[in-house]
């Protein structure tokens, strides 16, 4: 449940309510955050309709009416869009709002620049496990915002772990690790999946299979948290094993190496969304 007394009064508004906008408004539900102080703006109206019905939120038909009655806007458009939908409303925006921003690669000093009177601007980065509160979530504070630290915290706590981040090399590092990382790790699932159906497994059976495999590992790092990854590896791994093996190949083929420059690719885009933007 979320607890900070300054939240239970305030009224939280997605601006632009795409696929991590929901993620985190389904999370906020699930936390009891009440249903009546969450509001939205979406593209079009049918899609408004929709989110109302799905979560049972408030749907603003304009921006300009949702940053006017909500206390703490969530900025949930996409980076290349970000400065064209903000900056017609950036007059709106006071010194009394707090200013979440989900777009990556867009810098707070940016932000800055196209909202002036706003002091409390924090960049939060969850992923998508954010819906069923097994997220990462990852934040960093713009240099006048250090005293919302703790209701940032207890926003987002109940939806998983929280990460402060200084902005920059560790923020994107934590961008591509945890946020884009679901979507890697689903990657790599889809590997496993298909090697099992090629050796006679229905592709339920298969990704059954697979789920709760990577699950297993999972919770086995979880009720071991004192244990690293490397020790627990080990523990599965016996000389010239079957395992053994497997991992042989896998150091061989410089696995790692591969996964590095995938990161390092991921870092990059989103060093160039941050650059696509004009800034005042």
């Amino acid at each position: 449940m979320v607890t900070d007394h300054f939240l239970k009064s305030r009224k939280i508004g997605f601006l632009g309510a795409g696929n991590m906008g929901q993620s985190i408004i389904k999370g906020l539900l699930a936390t009891g955050f009440p249903a009546h102080q969450l509001y939205a703006t979406t593209r079009t109206e049918a899609k408004g309709v929709k989110i109302k019905k799905m979560y049972g939120i408030n749907i603003f038909n304009n921006n300009e009416e949702l940053i006017d009655d909500c206390d703490i806007i969530v900025l949930g458009v996409k980076p290349q869009d970000l400065y064209e939908v903000i900056e017609p409303l950036s007059k709106i925006f006071t010194s009394s709002h707090i200013v979440i921003s989900l777009a990556a690669g867009i810098e707070i000093r940016t932000l800055q620049n196209w909202l002036v009177d706003v002091r409390d601007i924090v960049r939060v980065m969850p992923n998508t496990a954010i819906k069923i509160n097994e997220s990462v979530i990852g934040y960093c504070l713009g240099p006048q915002a250090g005293s919302i630290q703790s209701t940032i915290e207890a926003l987002f706590e109940p939806m998983g772990c929280v990460v402060r981040a200084e902005e920059g090399e560790a923020f994107q590092a934590l961008t591509v690790g945890c946020s884009s990382g679901i979507g890697f790790v689903f990657e790599l699932m889809k590997y496993w999946q298909s090697w099992i159906e090629d050796h006679g497994f229905s592709e339920q059976e298969a990704q059954n299979m697979v789920v709760k495999t990577f699950l297993g590992a999972s919770k086995l790092a979880t009720s071991q948290s004192e244990t690293s990854i490397d020790e627990l590896q080990k523990k599965v791994v016996s000389k010239k094993g079957v395992t053994y093996s497997g991992l042989t190949a896998m150091r061989e083929l410089e696995i790692e190496g591969l996964l590095r420059i995938s990161f390092e690719k991921a870092a990059l885009r989103d060093t160039q969304l941050g650059k696509v933007q004009p800034s005042n």
